[in-house]
């Protein structure tokens, strides 16, 4: 005779809403899988055949409404549009790195409950996903950097999950150790604990908000294209890419604020390790920059790299006329720091919004408490103090 059990179902099984939304969301990531393309695109690749071209929308070019911006002549706009593109894919190949160790992470801490293999097959098909998405960028990013400059500018050499996220933080060898074990700590507990691991969803998903939001308008800019086999190929790489990150947020929306409430309350000590995470967020998203707008690099630190490229090759500036428009750019308000500014602001809100309805949030997560200290006064002061401390590097 076979084994009888009473008949049980979990409270995610019982949840017909968000059981049906999570299937419905996996199938159709299944079925428009951008993953083949992308990787017909890292093999196909020559900066050669696009350098000629704008890869976004002019608005996101590096420095766009600066005074730097301001004075480049034609073929400097058209490469600081496509460093742009360079720029804001390394920040993204750094946070996919990340994310693949902690969703696996969350998956095994989520299939430890009955009825959760879904939510995890969500995850690792979104892991699988990220590893093409990784692959393309980073063949296109360092073809553009070694055609330019022969050497790195904004990409990195391969790093693990557990280096500083950011390209370009407020940091300092004691921030960067404490953050390597912070994450550490936040991983094994991710893998043991449901509900954190839940959370790790909504930490996530705060993080690609705003990334949401800039890769929309990358994706238009070829989804408008009237002859789009005729487009340059990292806009299509950004519209495939929006595409595949449009369900991984959905799943985001959904483990996270949705699945949690399938889970028994938190404890204190999972709220504090939840609200602690998020709290990292803000501190990472606490800056606004107008290297690349949409990315809240902490501007200061950006500066050594920009002066290389206003040094080398795209600029052939002087070291005092370097130094000169920086100034201009960094320490005095201008169109550029203004639209990296409101950019910030629409940020926050809507992180705001995203965290409303989840009790167990602080009211200094709650409020972006942490963000929200960003001012126009704040960013110029730090720039000036900054930049003049600013050593020749080129």
């Amino acid at each position: 005779m076979g084994l009888s059990l009473p008949a049980e179902s979990s409270a995610l099984m019982r949840d017909k809403k968000t059981l049906s939304k999570l299937r419905l969301n996996l199938k159709r990531n299944r079925r428009e899988d951008h993953s083949s393309k992308m990787d017909e695109c890292a093999e196909a690749f020559r900066y050669e055949d696009c350098k000629d071209q704008f890869w976004n929308p002019e608005r996101f070019s590096l420095l766009y409404g600066t005074p730097i911006w301001d004075q480049a002549d034609q073929t400097q706009r058209l490469r600081l549009n496509q460093l742009y593109w360079v720029a804001y894919y390394a920040q993204i190949i750094s946070a996919e790195i990340a994310t693949i160790h902690f969703n696996a992470m969350s998956a095994t801490g989520l299939y430890g409950l009955a009825d959760y293999r879904e939510v995890c097959d969500v995850l690792d098909l979104e892991s699988s996903q990220e590893r093409a998405h990784i692959n393309v960028f980073r063949v296109v990013a360092e073809q553009v950097e070694a055609d330019l400059f022969g050497e790195r500018v904004f990409t990195r050499p391969w790093r693990g999950p557990f280096f500083e996220t950011m390209i370009f933080p407020n940091s300092n060898a004691i921030k960067r150790w404490y953050k390597r074990v912070a994450l550490k700590f936040f991983g094994q507990l991710s893998s043991s604990n449901a509900f954190i691991a839940s959370q790790y969803l909504t930490v996530r998903g705060l993080r690609t908000l705003n990334g949401k939001m800039v890769q929309q308008g990358l994706s238009d800019f070829y989804a408008d294209l009237p002859d789009q086999a005729g487009a340059p190929m990292p806009a299509a790489i950004s519209h495939y890419h929006y595409m595949d990150e449009s369900y991984h947020f959905n799943s985001s929306c959904i483990i996270g604020l949705d699945v949690v409430r399938s889970l028994p309350a938190p404890t204190a000590f999972e709220r504090a390790v939840t609200n602690a995470a998020i709290a990292g967020c803000q501190r990472d998203h606490a800056n606004f920059s107008v290297v690349v707008n949409g990315l809240f690099w902490y501007e200061p630190a950006t500066f050594p790299t920009v002066y290389k490229v206003l040094r080398g090759p795209l600029f052939e500036m002087s070291d005092a006329d370097a130094r000169e428009w920086m100034r201009r750019s960094f320490c005095e308000e201008n169109e550029g720091v203004r639209l990296a500014q409101s950019q910030h602001e629409v940020a926050s809100a809507s992180y705001e919004r995203f965290l409303d309805p989840l009790e167990f949030i602080n009211t200094k997560n709650r409020t972006l408490a942490i963000m929200r200290k960003a001012s126009l006064e704040r960013y110029l002061k730090q720039n000036k103090r900054a930049l003049s401390r600013l050593k020749g590097v080129a």
